[in-house]
């Protein structure tokens, strides 16, 4: 087995117990909410950034039941800080929480809670996105994006569904090829993308 299928397939197991470990759910859950998992956790492809991202969808969004819900996730030791972004009056209709997370070996795990309004522009679009790639990925496509993710430098971003569109659309197997293709789509491009 590659070294990127092994960090993938550690990385993605500690991801699903630090989500139990963490009470997400369960404190979204308390305020009435609808928690749905997205990203690389949902798409099996996470690799060596280590994040965890949740969209959250409520009927209407209060700002004292999100605050109320991260208060119980904040209680946990291992959170290492909060960020927030009020949007509710932006077209993605959302409130924004970053949270870090300091795993017991001491690695830093990045996760991210969208509370979305339900009913809204994005309701449900990446959860269609991310089912849509996992479905379409063959296995040498699967370990093609992989591949491109454990080889992305520290400190470098390179957003998974770019390097996801990048194999899927242009064939690209490595993380040259990505770079390549990178330079001829802008950030943002990708947000409207749709396997």
């Amino acid at each position: 087995m590659e070294h990127y299928r092994e960090t993938a397939a550690r990385n993605l197991a500690r991801a699903r117990q630090i989500i139990r470990e963490a009470e997400i759910e369960d404190a979204w859950r308390s305020i009435g909410a609808e928690v749905r998992q997205v990203g690389s956790v949902r798409t099996g492809l996470l690799a060596k950034h280590r994040d965890i991202d949740f969209h959250i969808y409520t009927d209407r969004l209060d700002l004292a039941q999100s605050f109320a819900a991260m208060a119980r996730f904040a209680a946990h030791p291992e959170v290492t800080h909060i960020e927030f972004r009020n949007g509710i009056d932006t077209e993605e209709r959302c409130i924004e929480w970053h949270a870090g997370w300091r795993d017991t070996d001491g690695a830093e795990w990045q996760i991210d809670m969208i509370h979305i309004l339900r009913g809204s522009r994005y309701d449900g679009w990446f959860e269609r996105v991310a089912d849509r790639i996992a479905a379409r990925l063959t296995d040498e496509e699967r370990d093609a994006v992989l591949r491109i993710k454990c080889a992305v430098p520290d400190g470098v971003h390179a957003a998974g569904i770019e390097i996801c569109r990048a194999v899927l659309e242009a064939g690209v197997r490595d993380y040259t090829g990505f770079e390549a293709w990178k330079r001829t789509h802008p950030d943002g491009d990708t947000l409207e993308w749709m396997p």
